[in-house]
């Protein structure tokens, strides 16, 4: 059965007052190598059906939400009663409104059969990989790695005569180097991998291993950084993903103002840095309408279908926007603003490249990239993790060889009050964060006393 018409037969068997249902369907094909040696790859298929039945009480609407795998023709009426029994069961929800009627503009093909994916996406990567497992062996180098594709139809409806539809492809590619210069590491987002630059990928991570070949131990403390767009991107989703209004409403976490309420309006940098989303944004297209499975502090399942538009969460250095539920805003004063799956910052205009940012250096570390990011502090937004996959130190504008690694401390909302400087705005592929955030566009960053708390012995 298609998506879509499990749906329609979720929502005619539906007894209850209102009723939404959400079809996703999943294509996914991955390839991945080891030793300069292809190893694997293979297509899988998925499904998913979520009813969230609806029931008026008399003080409010009350939902219930069951999702399954793998749904059936025959088991949808199980799925929708469950669904009807859990509405019954529970109070009424504090985020009830309204359900949206009309597809937002930007909406699918309803009736169009769902997008699928296969192994042919890679049909330019696979030979480039080839080359360049050919050249590393060549070298002494090992490259090692993954690429995944992941195409999701998403068919939205519900009683209120909604229907809406999007198509999501997400791709990624990892690349890592080994050899004597240690390891290194380099990874894209994209849409459909017709973007991705195999070749340009293994040499740069052959020249890191080049400058890996000499080793400066160095110890704690703060230093010059410049944070290449992957690293600043694993700090600026995390803040991103911590910017509720409705916890920020009620004293939570760092976007909370002192005397009550949100800190929309402040200025947090003095650099007129801008971080925005939008569903258009070329090569980091996503859906234009919320897509909400579940209610939470940051979601509700009455907002599917809500039309999502370019927000700009700061703007020129003020905070100027939180991600808002219908619920959330009401509480707040402040427009509705849901989250979107992509996420931009830049600088002033006329940034400089990354080599060019390193060229006027003239004592600092270059990272490569974080990981293991873990939140210490939601008062501040403190998060500790380490360093990965090269450390570099900087020397009168060149990179005189590799450092050790570090643990750091810092709060990214602080060190956007200590950038000196921001570079060029380009794609990139948020290393920690890669599992659930891919649609990214970053500058590097120059922070003047970025704080690596501990020597750290992780290679």
């Amino acid at each position: 059965m298609r998506p879509q018409d499990a749906v329609e037969k979720a929502l005619e068997l539906s007894r209850a007052d209102d009723c939404v249902v959400i079809a996703d369907e999943t294509g996914t094909a991955n390839l991945r190598w080891a030793g300069n040696t292809l190893t694997t790859n293979g297509v899988t298929r998925s499904s998913r059906l979520t009813v969230i039945a609806l029931r008026e009480t008399g003080g409010g609407v009350a939902a219930g939400v069951v999702s399954r795998s793998a749904v059936g023709a025959g088991d949808i009426e199980d799925l929708v009663r469950a669904a009807e029994a859990d509405a019954a069961g529970n109070a009424p929800a504090e985020d009830a409104a309204p359900l949206v009627a009309a597809a937002p503009a930007g909406s699918g093909d309803w009736d169009a059969d769902p997008a699928e994916t296969g192994i042919g996406v890679f049909e330019r990567v696979a030979p480039a990989l080839g080359e360049s497992f050919a050249a590393a062996q060549a070298a002494g180098r090992r490259l090692y790695g993954f690429a995944n594709h992941v195409l999701t139809s998403t068919f939205v409806g519900s009683s209120a005569g909604l229907r809406a539809r999007h198509d999501q492809p997400t791709g990624l590619l990892e690349l890592n180097a080994k050899g004597e210069g240690g390891s290194a590491w380099a990874g894209v987002g994209t849409r459909d991998f017709a973007d991705v630059d195999v070749d340009g990928l293994a040499a740069g991570l052959a020249r890191r291993l080049d400058w890996g070949k000499r080793r400066v131990d160095l110890p704690a403390g703060r230093y010059e950084a410049i944070l290449p767009p992957s690293a600043v991107a694993d700090l600026m989703v995390y803040l991103y993903w911590s910017a509720g209004a409705q916890d920020a409403a009620d004293g939570r976490t760092v976007f909370s103002s002192p005397g009550g309420g949100t800190r929309v309006g402040e200025r947090l940098s003095s650099v007129p840095v801008t971080l925005s989303s939008d569903p258009a944004a070329p090569g980091m297209e996503c859906a234009p309408f919320v897509v909400a499975h579940a209610s939470g502090r940051e979601s509700s399942v009455f907002d599917n279908g809500v039309a999502l538009g370019a927000t700009d969460w700061i703007r020129d250095g003020e905070l100027t926007a939180l991600t808002q539920t219908r619920h959330s805003a009401d509480r707040t004063g402040l427009p509705v603003t849901p989250p979107i799956d992509n996420l931009a910052m830049r600088g002033p205009d006329g940034g400089a490249s990354l080599e060019e940012m390193v060229a006027r250096t003239e004592r600092g570390l270059l990272l490569t990239c974080l990981w293991y990011i873990r939140e210490v502090d939601p008062q501040s937004l403190l998060l500790t993790g380490l360093t990965r996959d090269g450390v570099y130190l900087v020397e009168d504008g060149e990179v005189v060889g590799a450092v050790n690694n570090f643990r750091f401390n810092e709060s990214p909302v602080d060190l956007l009050g200590r950038i000196a400087e921001t570079g060029r705005t380009e794609p990139t592929l948020p290393r920690e964060w890669s599992d659930y955030f891919t649609r990214a566009a970053m500058p590097a960053l120059r922070v003047p006393d970025f704080n690596m708390s501990t020597v750290s012995q992780a290679s």
